[in-house]
């Protein structure tokens, strides 16, 4: 958080980490980024088991451990269960689950957390960007609106995709459609080219100007591209930079939101 800080020049109020399926609960970085003033995101990924299984309630040991953890801690965490269920790639995606065996997979995980008095979590429903893989509709992967408090979006600028519109615009149609929630971009980062300060812009106004939209994550990694800012020109980091300082970002959110118990 430090190195990124200076990095754009203002301290993140939003993190993400990703938690494999079996990994316990990260409390003490919870914690430590809330001292910070940043609000946590798990993006948990259940790549050991299946969404049958799940359903089953085969992991529902495991489940309850990572649960009272959280009840724990009684911060606010924001939970990404399974996301980019409507992308083949992912193992829980639709070459190795049903929208129907994912539903219930996601909503049992709830179900456990609940029964468990477990009211410290943003359940987020996170799709990856329906434009690369337009044959998967959402609807039938939507858990319904009991099991969910913020739609998600997984999507990143490459070099076909050069506007805000064209990345999220038919993505964010379909979930609105769904819901009337809160968005949030839980990964979008653009590719190191000349085009990346013109993307860093156009995220930063696609944001701004829908009030729906509550921030975005930046995957600051290199994975399949070098999506890291400081892997990109100097120019496209000046303009992350500026515009980070503009006051929709980095308020803290200690101020704004308030764990329940």
């Amino acid at each position: 958080m430090e190195e990124y800080a200076r990095l754009v020049g203002k301290q993140p109020n939003l993190v993400e980490g990703y938690a494999a399926w079996g990994d316990g609960f990260d409390a003490s970085g919870v914690r430590a980024a809330w001292a910070r003033g940043a609000l946590t995101l798990v993006s948990w990924e259940p790549r050991s088991t299946t969404m049958r299984e799940i359903a089953a309630g085969r992991s529902d040991a495991y489940i309850r451990e990572f649960a009272r953890a959280v009840r724990r801690l009684n911060l606010p965490v924001v939970l990404d269960f399974a996301d980019e269920m409507n992308g083949f790639w992912e193992s829980w995606g639709p070459k190795h689950a049903t929208a129907a065996q994912y539903v219930a997979a996601y909503r049992h995980v709830h179900d456990v957390f609940t029964d468990l008095g477990v009211a410290n979590v943003i359940w987020t429903w996170a799709p990856n960007i329906v434009n690369p893989v337009p044959d998967v509709v959402l609807a039938p992967y939507y858990p319904g609106a009991g099991y969910v408090d913020w739609m998600g979006m997984v999507g990143y600028f490459t070099r076909g995709e050069d506007t805000f519109d064209a990345v999220f615009g038919r993505t964010l149609a379909e979930l609105r459609a769904l819901a009337d929630k809160p968005v949030l971009i839980v990964e979008t980062a653009a590719e190191p080219t000349a085009r990346r300060a013109a993307n860093v812009r156009e995220l930063f106004a696609g944001v701004s100007a829908d009030e729906g939209i509550v921030g975005f994550v930046w995957f600051n990694h290199a994975k399949r591209a070098d999506w890291r800012l400081e892997a990109g020109s100097a120019a496209s980091r000046k303009e992350f930079r500026r515009l980070a300082s503009g006051p929709h970002y980095g308020f803290d959110v200690r101020e704004r939101t308030t764990a329940r118990s």
